[in-house]
């Protein structure tokens, strides 16, 4: 398991760079989204067949601007829906989760 912080993990993205081989599917999809790399990201949250899965593919969809679709993984994660404008705020809490797990 990758020990950091949010914050040393956002510090690691680098769209030129790809994700380390030892992070999780999720933490590599989230690496990817906030690298700007949405078609990577989308690929691999659309293989994690679990509610976090879900949740990480909500915020895609919400990054896509797709806030319909959001909302059906929102519910499909058992989460609260989120609005285009958390997207950044719920980058971290999601990354968190994955960080703290």
């Amino acid at each position: 398991m990758v020990q950091m912080t949010v914050e040393q993990f956002q510090a690691s993205i680098d769209p030129a760079d790809k994700p380390s081989a030892d992070l999780s599917p999720e933490l590599q999809a989230m690496w990817h989204a906030k690298a700007g790399c949405w078609e990577e990201a989308h690929e691999i949250a659309q293989e994690i067949h679990t509610p976090l899965g879900s949740w990480i593919h909500a915020l895609l969809h919400l990054i896509e601007g797709d806030v319909g679709n959001a909302g059906y993984w929102f519910r499909k994660a058992d989460r609260p829906t989120r609005t285009v404008s958390e997207i950044d705020a719920l980058w971290i809490e999601i990354t968190r989760q994955l960080l703290e797990d």
